[in-house]
Order: C-alpha cells, then structure tokens, then sequence
C-alpha cells in the first residue's frame, strides 16, 4: 500500500457512528488513507437518510497491497448486513456482523501490519454479553495480550484507570502493586516513544482523603508502597485524594492521572474536556483508539452528533 491506512471498523451499526464518520469525511482532510469496514447496504442507506453524498470505492481485503488508496473516497471492506430500516434499536441481530468485521480487521492488520486501528462503539450488554469487560479487552484477547491499559488522552491532561468496567464492589480485589507498576510502565513508554518525554504522573488513592475506617486499608497496604516502589523510576508521585487532583492549579502539575476505577478519572475529565478526548490501548502490536463514547441510542438518525472524538482520533493516527 502506498501508505500506512487507518483502519476502521464501524462496530455497532445502529449507533452515531458513521453519521459522525459522514461529518469527518466531509469537513477535513487527512494524509493517511481510511479504510472503513462496514456493511455496503447500512453505508448507502444512512448515507441517504443523513443526506451525505459520496462515491464509494469496495476494496478486495486479499488485495489490498495492489490499491493506491487516497480519501476522495470512501474505502470500503464490505462485510454482509441486512437492515430493514437504515436506524434499527440495538439488539443481539447485529453481532454476527459486529464479529466478522473485527475478524477481518485482525486478519488485515496481522497480514499487512497494520499500525493504526479505530473502532466505533459497541453496546457491552449485547455483543460482549458479560464474557468481557470492554472492548479493550476483547481486542487484548484476540492478539493474546495480557498487559494492556486505558489510556483516555488529551493533549493537556490524559487519564489511565487501574480497573475498567468493574462494579464498584470488585474494584478493591483487583488492585495491587503488579497492576500498577504494569500500567505506569505502559504509559510511560508510550510517551517516552510517541512525544520523547518523561510523563508527569499522579497516582491517586482509592478511599476519600486517601484515608479508610476499615482495618483493611488500601491506601496504606498496596497504592503508596506501590507509589514509593516506583518513585524512584518513574516521574511519579502519590497517592493524592480524587476531590482535589482535577482543581486547575493541581492538574496542570501532570500529564497523567492515574485512578483506581473508570469514573474516578473519567468523570472529571470528561467534564474538563467532553467530546475533545480519545480511547488508546496501551501494550498492543499497533495502536488501537476509539472515539469517547457509547452508541448514543438516543441520537440515531437525528444528524445532530458531535464529530469531535471520532475527528481527534483520525487526528492523532494521522499525525503519529
């Protein structure tokens, strides 16, 4: 290929997903080519409901090596879906196609290397149906990582919890010094290779004020002799209380927060940034992003979707 593609898989197909990749194509233009892997059928159909105009070029995934690809079109790996409507309610109908579009995704990124990789949303409680917590790591299974980690990102201030989708109940079991030394190693090498520099961290506590009334502490057994075991590698420090780190004059000390479970970070910095956020997954062969959002179930159809998170993470594949 005569570039190193983005490649993209729609995933859900009832979701915000390709109206927001519509507004994308439509308002800016990028250097390395995108390839999309979704349905033909859904593609044209929400294309006309949308009102978005655009030729579409069906490319061959065994031979994508013979294509000269550019962006005056929109590539795409057809993969079998039959809609009735061109917005449907989320339902189990849409796995399989869910599923054979990440197994071509894979199989094109183990043939041709492929280092840049977007996914849209899914919704967990249908296509992961409790075998997994996220797509972080049913993507992690498939390429048999083990040491993966959330990385939220933006340029200013970027997010990392230890644990993801977990109910609040299970977060302390999963907790340990290996898990964070695991994922402060991750992010590290991921700034140090990308930007060349040293990532300011702070390693937040799990009970408010970094204090518990339990015999059992957390913060005192596992998080800060996990913080002093690390210190002195790593530009590190902590644990610091989660109601205080995001006020302005404590955030802009760091270039990454790293919390104990998903809304403890996400929260704020959601707040701080809404849609001006993307998903990396830290530790795989390539690097894999994803906008900051769900389906939007709500939105379907109504062309009123914010592009941004999709458009940041086309961005950043495109400028790295």
């Amino acid at each position: 290929m005569n570039y190193n593609p983005i490649l993209i898989v729609g995933g859900e197909p009832n979701s915000i997903f390709l109206e927001i990749f519509f507004k994308v194509q439509k308002r800016y233009k990028f250097v390395h080519p995108l390839i999309l892997i979704s349905s033909n059928k859904l593609l044209a159909m929400q294309m006309q409901k949308l009102k978005f105009k655009k030729k579409i070029k069906l490319l061959d995934p065994s031979k994508l090596s013979k294509y000269r690809l550019n962006n005056k079109m929109i590539n795409l790996i057809n993969v079998d879906y039959n809609p009735n409507f061109a917005f449907e309610k989320i339902s189990n109908k849409s796995n399989i196609f869910i599923e054979n579009s990440f197994r071509i995704a894979f199989q094109i990124i183990k043939k041709y290397k492929i280092s840049k990789f977007i996914n849209g949303p899914v919704s967990k409680k249908n296509f992961l149906n409790k075998k997994y917590l996220g797509i972080t790591e049913y993507i992690s299974e498939k390429f048999k990582t083990k040491k993966t980690c959330m990385l939220i990102y933006n340029k200013n201030l970027s997010v990392c919890p230890i644990t993801t989708h977990l109910p609040l109940k299970l977060v302390t079991k999963k907790i340990s010094k290996k898990v964070i030394t695991e994922k402060v190693s991750l992010i590290s090498t991921f700034y140090k290779k990308k930007f060349n520099k040293k990532p300011k961290i702070a390693i937040l506590g799990l009970n408010p004020h970094c204090e518990s009334v339990h015999n059992y502490d957390e913060d005192e057994r596992i998080i800060r002799p996990a913080v002093k075991y690390l210190e002195n590698k790593y530009n590190l420090s902590g644990p610091y209380p989660a109601d205080t780190i995001f006020l302005q004059k404590n955030r802009k000390k760091f270039d990454v927060i790293v919390g104990m479970y998903h809304d403890q970070v996400l929260t704020p910095l959601k707040t701080l940034f809404e849609y001006d956020a993307i998903n990396i997954t830290l530790g795989l062969p390539f690097i894999r992003v994803s906008p900051d959002h769900g389906p939007n179930e709500k939105m379907l159809g109504k062309n009123k979707s914010n592009p941004t998170s999709l458009l940041k993470a086309i961005q950043f594949l495109d400028k790295n």
